[in-house]
């Protein structure tokens, strides 16, 4: 584990010690340092941020969470990105039922949702193909509210009927 990866997980932990809560007061409180509206914080910002909730990092490791986890590359980490990273990962049940469901979608079995796989079943006017990998990170985001795997399973098996 680099030490960008043992940075998040110290994050995650105290995250998970303030309860259900405590990710989404993080959200608040990223937003409020977030001085020029940018929605996003370079190194130097998360690093302040941080070291206010209790985890002091040095300039490296600051650097290097941020370009660890900036997924579009503008050089900063936006809340999303962010909160993206700080998820829990996921257990192998959990990210079978979710490839189960979105095969289920897939009707082509192209790796790509698309208009015509969707036809009658959901309207794409906003966002007409919806890759696995973005499946994948949407249920990843459920994923993070849900306590145990058995609950998950069978919430993605009910609602897909899987």
């Amino acid at each position: 584990m680099d030490a960008a990866d043992a940075t998040m997980e110290k994050l995650r932990a105290q995250c998970l010690s303030r309860g259900a809560s405590g990710i989404q007061g993080l959200a608040r409180f990223f937003r409020r340092l977030d001085q020029d509206g940018s929605r996003s914080l370079d190194a130097g910002e998360l690093r302040q941020g941080l070291g206010k909730l209790g985890l002091a990092l040095n300039e490296a490791e600051a650097e290097a969470v941020c370009s660890r986890w900036d997924r579009d590359g503008s050089g900063t980490l936006d809340l999303e990105e962010f909160l993206r990273a700080l998820r829990p990962p996921m257990s192998q049940a959990r990210e079978a039922v979710i490839a189960a469901a979105f095969s289920k979608l897939d009707r082509s079995g192209d790796g790509v949702v698309t208009v015509d796989d969707l036809r009658g079943v959901y309207s794409a006017r906003a966002h007409p193909k919806v890759t696995r990998a973005e499946f994948q990170d949407y249920y990843s985001g459920v994923s993070a509210s849900v306590d145990t795997d058995e609950e998950f399973v069978a919430m993605m098996s009910s609602a897909w009927h899987l």
